[in-house]
């Protein structure tokens, strides 16, 4: 099995050279079905939030490097065949670091706590609600259907953002050259 702590140890002065910050590195199972493995990268840039297809490609292109030149010199770091995905968080992004749940206090989100967790206010394992943020350690979500909820950090499974219309508002874009265009074209196509 991939250790992910060590991996990380690899991946993170990679990304922190090109300016971005990690959001989370994760082993998966491919999704072309050929019953290989997946090393997810997702990372940001810390000005946008997000990354643009340039910036993953560079992303990419630095961890295989890295990844090789460690292979190479007999450390193997993953286990087996595997691809590499970098990618941006996207909008309905991932909570994995402190200030995630901090940066995106009142926009909703569903956690997944770890099974067996006991330490949370609550018996359920899935909250679904407004993120209130985080206090010593402890999530704070207003779940939909039982209140406040304080949560440990450590015990999160999961935890993700809601796409919702107001989330999409709070999200800037990287990009919007051209809009203008698109706008223009239509009510040309319109005339």
């Amino acid at each position: 099995m991939t250790d992910i702590a060590r991996i990380t140890e690899v991946i993170e002065p990679e990304a922190r050279a090109l300016g971005f910050e990690l959001v989370r590195v994760k082993m998966m199972p491919s999704e072309a079905g050929d019953g290989g493995q997946a090393l997810q990268i997702m990372a940001e840039d810390p000005a946008t939030g997000q990354l643009v297809i340039e910036q993953c490609a560079q992303l990419s292109r630095r961890v295989s490097d890295a990844i090789d030149a460690r292979e190479e010199a007999g450390d193997t770091l993953v286990e087996g065949a595997y691809h590499l995905e970098v990618s941006s968080p996207g909008i309905d992004r991932p909570l994995t670091r402190e200030k995630d749940f901090a940066e995106w206090t009142g926009h909703d989100a569903r956690i997944v706590m770890v099974k067996g967790s006991v330490k949370h206010s609550g018996s359920q394992r899935t909250y679904k609600g407004e993120l209130r943020g985080i206090e010593d350690g402890m999530v704070v979500i207003e779940d939909a259907k039982t209140g406040e909820a304080r949560l440990p950090r450590d015990e999160i499974h999961s935890a993700k953002l809601v796409l919702t219309d107001a989330l999409i508002a709070a999200t800037r874009p990287i990009d919007t050259a051209g809009a203008d265009e698109l706008i223009e074209d239509k009510e040309e196509a319109d005339d």
